[in-house]
């Protein structure tokens, strides 16, 4: 009788485990939206990290190179010219710059951004481009180089293919394009870029609209190497 008595009193009723359950429930419905907060934007640092060193990587290639980016339009072909006929409307996919700098600079693993597998995006063949097979397994990238976009002879204007940077940033201007606007200079010229597709744009495919790597915007690298997240209502 009297183990039972004790039994009875450790014992928890059915009304203590919902308030318990209620408690966790109301602790979880707090504590996820700041983990998933702190994830997205720890997933941001490490993607404006890549680009940075992707930045840096191009700024030594091209001190190798007299000052010119390297004339890859042949790569551009072999690993896949795929302009769309939704968005993008060309191939600004990357594949040739990691096989290029995986040679003497970059890691596989910077040209990832590491948000991409938590989107929408992450299935898109406009989002992603493979250039070699390692030991680790299929060596991709899934950023946008929009300056190389295009493997026309000659040269298209707006691209930079052999060109120098000054040469470059001149014909930007030159081109007049109002999507790139007066570039004042190498802080003004955007080199790589997160995938999206504006919701504005009638022809992006409709699971895709309005998507992005990074909630709510892009982030995106400069000629100058630097890195920055730009917000774009464009974008969820």
């Amino acid at each position: 009788m009297k183990r039972n008595l004790i039994s009875a009193m450790h014992a928890f009723s059915m009304v203590e485990l919902l308030v318990v359950i209620a408690i966790i429930a109301l602790i979880a419905s707090i504590l996820l939206p700041v983990l998933g907060k702190a994830r997205t934007r720890s997933y941001q640092a490490a993607c404006l990290s890549n680009l940075h060193q992707i930045g840096t990587d191009f700024t030594l290639l091209l001190g190798d190179n007299n000052d010119h980016f390297v004339d890859r339009r042949d790569l551009k072909t072999s690993l896949g010219y795929l302009p769309w006929t939704t968005w993008p409307p060309s191939d600004p996919r990357g594949g040739w710059a990691g096989l290029v700098l995986s040679n003497d600079f970059a890691k596989p693993n910077i040209w990832i951004c590491p948000a991409m597998a938590s989107t929408p995006l992450a299935t898109a063949a406009q989002c992603s481009q493979a250039y070699m097979t390692n030991a680790a397994g299929v060596a991709a990238v899934t950023y946008w180089l929009w300056r190389f976009d295009r493997p026309d002879n000659p040269v298209n204007i707006e691209d930079f293919w052999g060109k120098s940077t000054d040469q470059a940033i001149s014909d930007l201007r030159a081109a007049n394009d109002p999507t790139v606007g007066q570039p004042n200079g190498a802080a003004d010229v955007e080199l790589a870029v997160d995938p999206y597709f504006p919701s504005t744009t009638p022809t992006a495919p409709a699971n895709l609209k309005g998507h992005t790597t990074h909630s709510g915007g892009r982030t995106r690298l400069f000629l100058d190497v630097h890195a920055d997240f730009e917000r774009d209502p464009r974008l969820q």
